[in-house]
């Protein structure tokens, strides 16, 4: 891949990364960004309800924004930028008011606005379809590195200085974001309505089983979230400690994903991943149920963890692939949108009833085995990818009569046959 457009991308992605894991320690204790496995349904509930409230407006507005800026992804990724720099800076003032909640809002949607501005822009930094795993991957593992470097000092300006001082740090790394943005390349935009051919490519079959799939596998991993949240709070004392275990085991079988994916991508394509990352949820998610205990409830939260990261990282580089490069705004913008609410609306299961360990266990196994039998059903029957392009354009072809009639080639029956004179014309009796 073009060593210095991905470059340029990667920086930018850092700096914003960095701001924003800055302002998730600011706010730490925050309905936002903390789930406490102690708190009541209720509060759980409400943070579901928090959590996927952004999306309700990225799908049906971000989305064209972002393929129809005037100045292309680069710009809106600029004006992201800045506006986190402005709002870190209100939270750090009003952070004990109830102005927090608008301004976290608006955070929270301008961060998804930047996911998927940045996963819209990664066709422009590689050279061809084979590199975007790769490219993908890489800026999966910059963001938890990154991550964790830049929790270190805001950890430390939490606790030495509060929240104030750990939102202006956050400032100051979208700052470097922004000045990171404006050195990215620049990419194609359109100033129209997305055209037939480019509605039909985001209702195309293999796009769609794909995203089924994966929303799929981040229900599983929203259900483990909160089935291990709350069935560890009723094993006793040390709850906390071995939630806050899962929850950073997890975050390692995310980057481990990131870390294989490449690698599998170099001998199966993008679809096979997605059937190999739901195959492992499956059997692990069984194994885990059959054996019971708190390892092999951690053990399933980690498979699915990584299970989701490969299955990402296959499903983005099919939408890079299949969608033309006007479109990706969109379509990442509803995918993204159909994510969040099958995490939040499988994690909603265990909030609301209360599951035996090893039940959950196989629950979540369920959810991961039923998306791999509808993904294996559907991809034997959607046809090649050249094949459903030749339909889709054939389709929209306007029916037109022919101006003018073809001659066939006489057969060779007819070049043998003797020349038949035309019968003579009537004669006129006068």
């Amino acid at each position: 891949m073009p060593a210095s457009k991905f470059r340029r991308l990667a920086t930018t992605h850092a700096a914003m990364i960095g701001g924003d894991a800055a302002m998730i320690v600011a706010l730490a204790d925050s309905l936002f960004f903390s789930i406490d496995p102690g708190a009541a349904r209720g509060k759980v509930l409400l943070f579901l309800v928090i959590s996927f409230a952004p999306f309700l407006v990225i799908a049906p507005l971000v989305g064209p924004v972002i393929d129809r800026a005037a100045g292309g992804r680069r710009l809106v990724i600029q004006i992201v930028a800045a506006l986190r720099i402005v709002l870190s800076l209100l939270i750090a003032s009003y952070v004990d008011s109830l102005a927090l909640f608008p301004l976290v809002f608006s955070a929270l949607v301008l961060q998804k606005t930047y996911t998927v501005s940045k996963s819209a822009l990664v066709p422009s930094v590689v050279r061809s379809e084979s590199e975007l795993v790769e490219a993908n991957s890489k800026l999966g593992l910059i963001a938890g590195l990154v991550g964790f470097v830049a929790v270190i000092p805001a950890a430390l300006l939490q606790v030495t200085s509060g929240p104030t001082a750990t939102l202006v740090y956050s400032a100051l790394l979208f700052g470097a974001g922004l000045l990171a943005a404006s050195r990215l390349a620049h990419d194609r935009v359109v100033n129209t309505a997305p055209t037939p051919s480019q509605q039909l490519r985001l209702r195309a079959s293999g796009l769609q089983l794909a995203g089924v799939a994966m929303m799929m596998l981040r229900g599983a991993v929203g259900f483990m979230f909160f089935h291990l949240a709350f069935w560890l709070r009723d094993q006793g004392d040390g709850s906390t400690k071995l939630f806050g275990l899962a929850v950073g085991l997890s975050a390692f079988g995310v980057m481990a994903g990131n870390a294989i994916a490449p690698r599998l991508r170099k001998v199966v394509s993008e679809e096979v991943m997605i059937i190999g990352a739901l195959s492992l949820g499956t059997i692990v998610g069984v194994v885990a149920a059959l054996l019971g205990g708190v390892p092999a409830g951690i053990a399933l939260a980690v498979a699915v963890n990584m299970s989701a990261s490969v299955g990402r990282l296959g499903f983005e580089a099919i939408v890079q692939r299949e969608m033309p490069a006007a479109g990706h705004g969109r379509a990442f913008a509803l995918f993204e949108t159909r994510f969040q609410l099958g995490w939040a609306a499988a994690g909603l299961i265990p909030v609301i009833v209360a599951i035996p360990g090893q039940i959950g266990f196989l629950l979540a196994s369920v959810i991961t085995g039923v998306a791999l039998i509808n993904y294996l059903a559907g991809v034997r029957s959607v046809p090649s990818r050249v094949t459903n392009a030749r339909n889709a354009v054939a389709k929209r072809l306007p029916r037109r009569l022919p101006t003018r009639s073809r001659r066939r080639a006489p057969s060779r029956a007819s070049r043998r046959a003797p020349a038949v004179p035309p019968p003579p014309p009537p004669r006129r009796h006068t």
